[in-house]
């Protein structure tokens, strides 16, 4: 996402020598986005050609990658699941406390007695709201799929997508000279990053080529890595990059991913960023 990139780039700078310091990260609020006002009607024949499919949503390339990768409903509905109960156990545990901000939130509403008294009331978000603890395999299987079904049979739902959400997020870059100027004491050591064209219709699976680019900027080995944050814009794509890329699952998103604690585009490259981080 753009807030992965904006991280990147900040590491640019300051290995170029045009910063000491950089404040990096991204921000989304989709609940504000009218994206939902207008109900297309999909005709069949949309679905014959994908590079017109894909126009009408990513949803539609998670399906093409379930199909190309052969990634079943079940195991897509079986990774969903874990996701929501790895972040639930994580919240449980107090692993996000280091990386979030709490703040204040007060709203002012109208007193529906009398339409004239303003009530105020204040809330603090310090908590995500995405994972669900009633979760279960049953009521995912229930669940129909959004972007294909009937005779075209598909297998992407609402419950192993991730979801939309709104959130923000943001890392500071040092270099080692400003490290020393300011006494910061460093989380971790920003080596390589990478990006990576795959054919659109298939979008997700950009770090099946992404990360090898990655390892060998960095001069390391898959078998190095203790922790690996994997956006879930889909269980599908997500299910593909692991197996193609021969990622160990307990290493990949071991606190739960987009499926369960939300995507929030422009500042999800930066969120998992701070999860790594911390």
């Amino acid at each position: 996402s753009s807030g992965l990139q904006a991280v990147a780039q900040a590491a640019d700078a300051i290995r170029l020598g045009n910063a000491d310091l950089m404040l990096a990260g991204g921000t989304e609020s989709m609940s504000m986005v009218p994206m939902m006002g207008n109900k297309i009607a999909m005709a069949p024949s949309v679905f014959d050609n994908d590079h017109v499919a894909i126009a009408y949503g990513m949803g539609i390339t998670a399906e093409k990658v379930a199909e190309e990768w052969k990634v079943s409903r079940e195991d897509q509905d079986a990774f969903a699941l874990a996701s929501h109960q790895k972040a639930m156990a994580a919240i449980q545990n107090g692993d996000f406390k280091d990386e979030i901000s709490p703040y204040e939130i007060v709203s002012h509403l109208p007193d529906l007695a009398d339409g004239q008294r303003i009530i105020t009331r204040n809330k603090i978000a310090d908590t995500d709201e995405g994972p669900r603890p009633d979760s279960s395999a049953e009521g995912l299987a229930k669940l129909r799929p959004v972007f294909r079904n009937g005779q075209f049979g598909g297998t992407v739902t609402a419950g192993n997508s991730s979801q939309m959400s709104d959130g923000a997020g943001a890392v500071l870059l040092a270099s080692e000279q400003a490290i020393k100027d300011y006494g910061l004491t460093p989380l971790a050591r920003f080596v390589s990053f990478s990006v990576a064209g795959v054919r659109p219709e298939v979008m997700g699976i950009g770090p099946i080529a992404a990360i090898p680019k990655a390892l060998k900027q960095a001069g390391l080995t898959q078998d190095q890595l203790d922790w690996i944050e994997l956006n879930e814009a889909f269980a599908a794509q997500s299910l593909a990059v692991i197996r193609d890329c021969g990622l160990d699952p307990s290493k990949v998103n071991p606190l739960g991913g987009a499926i369960a604690l939300g995507h929030p585009l422009g500042a999800t490259g930066a969120i998992r960023t701070a999860t790594l981080l911390h």
